[in-house]
C-alpha cells in the first residue's frame, strides 16, 4: 500500500515488511519476521495423492498492513497467523500488541487505524479455516496496549472478515461478515444488520470513498451504497421525530444523456459496440433506461432523503427554491406522479425515505393522448437543467415543515462558466415556455373542435341543420389549418417524421435538443432560430385568438337563432 503521506512511499509484506521510495527500484525492510514463523504450516496443503497447486494456503505472512492516517509512522501489521505489531517510529521497533483473548491461529483481516484518533485502531480477524464461526472485532484506544471485544449485536456464528471507520463521523463504524454487512452508530459497543438490498454474500472489505460506501463480496461483485450522509446525522433525536429532512450532499450537474430517452418502453436491445445489450425503457420523465445486464448507475440528480415515523400517504410535499427563493419545482406525494408538470410522485412509507430530484425544472406542457408529440418530442418535454448554485429544500409533513441547504456543483471537467450555464437554462426556459405556449394552443384547438361537433350534432335535427353543418366545417376547417401549422397531424408513429414536414412545435423540440446538446452558451445561431419560430408561434396563436373572438360568437349566434342549447341538458331533467 502507498503511505496516506506520502505517494512516494510504498509498502509491501512477506513474513516482514519492506518499504520503497523509489518506486520499487529498491526495498529496505522495515521489520522482524511480524508472524509465529512455524515451519509446520509453511508446507503446500493438500495431498496425499498431490499438493494443491494453488499455493494458497501457505502461512506465516503479513496479512493486514496500515499506517495512521493521523500520525506519520505509526505502522500496524497483522499475520495470518494470528500475531499484531505495531510500531510507532516509523519501523524501527515493533511491539506485539495481540489481543490477549484472541483465539491462536486467527487470521487478521483488516487493521483499521482510526482517522479521529491516533491511538485508536480496530481489527477484524476470522478462524474460519479452524471450523471457528465466532466474530472477531476488536478496538483499542491506547496503541494496542488493551483491547476490547467489540462484537455485541453480531451473530455468535457469523465470522468477520472487515471492519471500517466512518471518516466524517466518530464512532460510526462499518463491518463485513460471511453473509454481508452490520453498522454500529456507538464505536462497536452495539451492532444492528446494514443489509438493505445486498444479497447473502461474504463481505471480504469495505471502502468509504468520499459519501459512498463500498463492499467488496466473494462472488457477486462490487455494491455501492450511494450517499451515507443520513448516517452522519442520524441522531437518537432525528430517530425520536415525527419527521426529518436530512442535508443533501452536494451534487454535481453532470447530464448522462444516452440515458435520456428512448423510442417506445420495455426490454429493448441495442448495440454497444460489438455487443448487444439489453435494457429497460422508461420514459425520459421516469429516468430513461436501465441496463438489465451491467451494474447499475446512480440516479443522474439531487438524492434527497427524509425520514418518516409513520407512513404519511397524500400528506407529503416538497420544494425546490433558488438562492432567491423563487419556487423551482414541486413535488407531491399524491396518485399523479409521473407527468412532468408535477413530477414523479414522493415516496411516503414508514422509515427512511429517498427521492431523485433530476436537476431539472417543471416540462413543457403536453397534448394528451397525441401519438405524435409523446414519441417525438419526449426528451425536448423534459425542463431544462437549473444552472450550478445555491438551492434550498423544503419538506413539507402535515403542518411541519423542514429546510435544508442545496448545492449544485458545475461539472468540473468543463471549461465552461457560470454565466455561460446560465444563459442556456435562460434560453432551453424560453424555448420550454413557447413549446408550452404552442401545445397549449393545440390543446385549446381540438377541445373547441370537439365543442363545435357536439353543438352540432345538437342542431341536426332541427330545421337549421345545413346551416349549422355549414358553419361548423368551416369553423372546424379554419381551426384545423391552424393546427396544421402548429404541429404535423398526420404524424402516427417515429418512421412519420421521416414522412413529412416538421411543424413548429417539432421545430422548437429539436431547438432545445440543440441548445441542451452541450453544457455552453448558446450560439448566436439559436437566438436566432429562436426569434424566427417563436414569433411564427405568436402569430398562429394571434390567429387563433381572432378565431375565437369573431368567427367562434357567430356560430354560436347561430345556433341560439336557431335555439340549439349550448350546454346539453342534464339526465332527468
Amino acid at each position: 500500500l502507498l503511505s496516506p503521506h506520502d505517494p512516494e512511499t510504498l509498502y509491501v509484506t512477506g513474513n516482514i515488511a519492506f518499504r520503497s521510495t523509489d518506486e520499487g527500484t529498491s526495498w529496505e525492510a522495515i521489520s522482524p519476521d511480524l508472524t509465529r514463523n512455524d515451519v509446520t504450516k509453511m508446507e503446500p496443503s493438500g495431498g496425499p495423492v498431490f499438493k494443491d497447486a494453488t499455493n494458497a494456503e501457505y502461512y506465516g505472512t503479513i496479512f493486514a498492513f496500515a499506517e495512521s492516517p493521523l500520525q506519520p509512522g505509526l505502522l500496524w501489521a497483522g499475520s495470518d497467523d494470528g500475531l499484531v505489531h505495531v510500531s510507532q517510529d516509523n519501523g524501527e521497533t515493533w511491539e506485539n500488541v495481540t489481543p490477549k483473548d484472541l483465539p491462536e491461529w486467527a487470521l487478521i483481516s483488516i487493521i483499521e487505524p482510526s482517522s479521529h484518533d491516533s491511538s485508536t485502531a480496530y481489527l477484524a480477524a476470522t478462524r474460519i479455516k479452524l471450523d471457528d464461526t465466532c466474530p472477531y472485532l476488536y478496538k483499542t484506544t491506547d496503541c494496542g496496549k488493551t483491547w476490547q471485544s467489540i462484537v455485541d449485536g453480531l451473530p455468535a456464528d457469523e465470522f468477520t472478515r472487515a471492519i471500517r471507520e466512518d471518516p466524517e463521523r466518530q464512532g460510526l463504524l462499518y463491518a463485513g461478515t460471511a453473509t454481508g454487512v452490520y453498522i454500529s452508530f456507538d464505536d462497536g459497543d452495539t451492532w444492528q444488520p446494514f443489509q438493505l438490498n445486498l444479497p447473502v454474500v461474504p463481505v471480504h472489505d469495505l471502502l468509504v470513498k468520499g459519501t459512498d460506501l463500498i463492499a467488496a463480496t466473494h462472488g457477486r461483485s462490487f455494491w455501492v451504497l450511494d450517499d451515507i450522509t443520513p448516517l452522519h446525522q442520524m441522531t437518537d433525536e432525528v430517530a425520536g421525530g415525527n419527521a426529518h429532512l436530512f442535508k443533501p450532499r452536494d451534487t454535481l450537474r453532470s447530464a448522462s444523456r444516452a440515458r435520456a430517452g428512448g423510442r417506445g418502453t420495455g426490454t429493448q436491445y441495442g448495440m454497444a459496440g460489438p455487443v448487444v445489450v439489453a435494457y429497460d425503457q422508461k420514459p425520459a420523465s421516469q429516468g430513461g433506461r436501465t441496463f438489465l445486464d451491467a451494474g447499475a448507475n446512480p440516479q443522474d440528480g439531487a438524492l434527497i432523503r427524509y425520514y418518516l415515523r409513520e407512513a404519511s400517504p397524500g400528506a407529503v410535499s416538497l420544494t425546490i427554491l433558488d438562492s432567491a427563493g423563487v419556487v423551482v419545482r414541486t413535488f407531491g406525494s399524491g396518485s399523479d406522479g409521473g407527468a412532468p408538470k408535477s413530477g414523479p410522485a414522493l415516496p411516503t412509507k414508514a422509515g427512511l425515505n429517498e427521492f431523485v430530484w433530476d436537476l431539472r425544472r417543471p416540462g413543457a406542457t403536453r397534448v394528451p393522448g397525441d401519438v405524435t408529440t409523446e414519441l417525438i418530442f419526449d426528451s425536448a418535454l423534459l425542463g431544462p437543467a437549473v444552472a450550478p448554485g445555491a438551492y434550498q429544500v423544503q419538506l413539507r409533513v402535515g403542518e411541519e415543515t423542514f429546510v435544508q441547504s442545496l448545492e449544485v456543483l458545475p461539472d468540473p471537467r468543463l471549461e465552461v462558466t457560470q454565466e455561460q450555464l446560465e444563459a442556456q437554462h435562460a434560453l432551453l426556459l424560453r424555448i420550454r415556455d413557447k413549446l408550452s405556449e404552442t401545445h397549449e394552443g393545440i390543446n385549446r384547438i381540438r377541445s373547441l373542435r370537439q365543442q363545435v361537433d357536439e353543438w352540432a350534432r345538437r342542431g341536426s335535427g332541427t330545421g337549421g341543420a345545413e346551416r349549422i353543418a355549414e358553419a361548423a366545417n368551416a369553423l372546424k376547417e379554419h381551426l384545423s389549418a391552424i393546427e396544421g401549422e402548429l404541429t404535423q397531424v398526420k404524424a402516427r408513429a417515429q418512421i412519420d417524421r421521416l414522412k413529412y414536414p416538421v411543424k413548429l412545435n417539432g421545430k422548437l423540440a429539436g431547438l432545445a435538443a440543440n441548445v441542451a446538446t452541450a453544457d455552453d452558451g448558446p450560439t448566436q445561431q439559436a437566438y436566432a432560430v429562436h426569434e424566427h419560430v417563436a414569433g411564427q408561434v405568436d402569430s398562429h396563436l394571434v390567429e387563433l385568438q381572432e378565431v375565437v373572438d369573431k368567427e367562434l360568437p357567430l356560430f354560436t349566434n347561430l345556433l341560439e337563432e336557431l335555439e340549439v342549447p349550448l350546454v346539453a341538458p342534464q339526465a332527468g331533467s
